[in-house]
């Protein structure tokens, strides 16, 4: 790791002392990550105090490839050593329509021939809006279904949507987990509740909810805290949907493009949804944003919905490259293979430190959720889902002990899915009878003085989940083995800092001992 000199420093001091003076109190990533980014390519970024560090944020997810990719970079250099215009609305373009192209290849079966595309804003968030806008004009309805600890964007209706918000207009849904399953028992049976939940919603006409326009959902919730939704939940929202003639919304903003172990997070549950709204990676670094939804959903006028900046043609150009790469390498593939590796090891840190309570994720998309071991334990319940029974259920009914993602009957039990091994952990601690007791309350603080060492490690990791206590790693599709240990190791080192109370720099936990050397090269 370079040195920081006295006038690298000087630089990067200067440059955040301007930012925290001049930019807004809503700065998120700056805050807790105050490092001054000037170079970087694939996983590394070297900051303006000399600095190197292995990026695991990836722009929340944006860069499927890495910093700088090659490929991307060529795309990129294409567009504007042809001369053709950068900026061109809706109009059709050979960029956009290689595009739109490339992307249908890898659309999800059946619903690619007959798809419909509509680009819209360049967030993700613009996106949802538009999905909203879309489903509502093409049922006539107004309401929405959602999930507790949903995250669509940052825009009014996505707030909606989200778990940030209330309004009477969206109606929340327990999403199934394991470790703070909402029924208090996780597993097979804890999802099939959520599904019973939402079908007795929907069909009591008692419950307060009329016949909504859509359902959006999130595959694997990724602000959440890395919440994979089982692929039995999954195919049971898509029969309660599709048999109520409700639009079903797959958010792929973030597990699109490969990151999960597949290329659209559906596709490991044989889900086809009527609507995908896709950012982040699908622009291969820059800002882009869509809808592709069925065709007999595309009853808008013209001018129905528009955005300034959906002709962006280098982001065209970047997300084929992009598609093309991660479709013709088989990335997900790679995904699904590493990220399962990645959860193992992870497992072991978490019998090694109590403090890590959870570990899940699907492909490279991981959470390690930190607890408290100091306070009680104490029952979770999300929103709408008190008591243990839910709808129609019975807790003492067994089905417990898969994890989400070991669905027997598609055998996906090793595609990067949340699998342990071992049933004394498969849904949460258990007591000395076996039965599932409550998990340990979260502890955002631990989490945040486990990013603060990462970094001082040279490791960039984002926190998420309910509150803020899940460690996320969302490295590029592209990291190698050797990185991915060095990532491990690093992370180890730091969970291993703040669990024995030790913070100083030259604290080392006994596997970066071992792998030391490794870890360097990897930087």
């Amino acid at each position: 790791m370079v040195r920081q000199s006295a006038g690298t420093g000087s630089v990067h001091e200067g440059i955040l002392r301007r930012q925290s003076a001049r930019e807004s109190a809503a700065r998120t990533y700056a805050r807790a990550l105050p490092i001054v980014p000037v170079r970087a390519r694939g996983l590394t970024i070297e900051g303006a105090d000399g600095r190197r560090y292995l990026d695991c944020l990836s722009g929340a997810g944006t860069l499927a490839l890495g910093h700088n990719h090659p490929v991307v970079l060529e795309a990129i250099r294409n567009v504007l050593d042809s001369g053709a215009p950068l900026h061109v609305l809706d109009l059709a373009t050979p960029v956009k329509d290689a595009f739109i192209t490339e992307l249908f290849r890898t659309l999800p079966r059946g619903l690619a021939d007959r798809a419909r595309v509509q680009f819209c804003g360049p967030a993700g968030t613009d996106a949802v809006e538009a999905a909203f806008k879309l489903v509502r004009s093409a049922t006539g309805r107004t309401g929405m279904l959602a999930f507790t600890g949903a995250y669509h964007g940052m825009t009014a209706g996505a707030l909606e949507a989200s778990g940030h918000a209330f309004d009477v207009r969206v109606t929340r849904l327990p999403y199934p987990q394991d470790y703070r399953c909402p029924f208090g028992i996780g597993g097979p049976r804890g999802a099939e509740l959520a599904a019973r939940w939402t079908e007795s919603v929907l069909d009591d006409p008692k419950s307060g909810v009329p016949r909504p326009a859509g359902m959006i959902l999130e595959p694997v919730q990724g602000e959440g805290g890395v919440m994979p939704a089982p692929d039995t939940w999954m195919r049971r929202m898509r029969e309660i949907t599709a048999a109520r003639s409700i639009p079903l919304i797959a958010d792929e903003v973030q597990t699109g493009v490969g990151r999960t172990g597949a290329f659209w997070a559906v596709e490991h549950s044989g889900v086809t949804p009527d609507v995908m709204v896709l950012s982040k990676a699908i622009g291969g670094s820059l800002p882009l944003a869509l809808v592709v939804y069925r065709d007999d959903l595309d009853v808008w006028e013209p001018g129905a919905h528009a955005g300034t900046f959906r002709g962006n043609q280098l982001a065209m150009a970047a997300g084929t490259a992009t598609l093309a790469y991660v479709r013709e390498n088989r990335l997900a593939e790679r995904a699904a293979d590493l990220g399962t590796r990645m959860l193992s090891q992870l497992h072991s840190l978490a019998d090694e430190f109590p403090c890590v309570g959870d570990v899940r994720g699907r492909g490279l998309m991981i959470g390690v959720e930190l607890v408290d071991l100091e306070a009680e334990a104490s029952a979770e319940t999300e929103p709408g889902a008190e008591g243990e029974g839910g709808v129609g259920g019975d807790p003492a009914g067994g089905g417990v002990g898969l994890r989400s993602g070991s669905d027997p009957a598609d055998g996906r039990a090793g595609a990067g899915a949340t699998a342990r091994d071992r049933s004394d952990r498969a849904v949460g601690p258990t007591d000395a009878q076996g039965a599932v007791r409550a998990p340990r309350p979260a502890a955002p603080d631990i989490a945040a003085a486990v990013q603060r060492e990462c970094l001082r490690r040279g490791l960039i990791v984002e926190l998420g989940g309910r509150h803020s206590s899940v460690v996320r790693l969302l490295p590029p599709l592209t990291i190698s083995d050797e990185q991915a240990a060095a990532v491990l190791d690093r992370l180890a080192d730091a969970v291993a800092a703040v669990a024995r109370g030790h913070t100083r720099p030259d604290e080392t936990h006994q596997s970066r001992r071992r792998n030391g050397a490794r870890a360097e090269r990897a930087g």
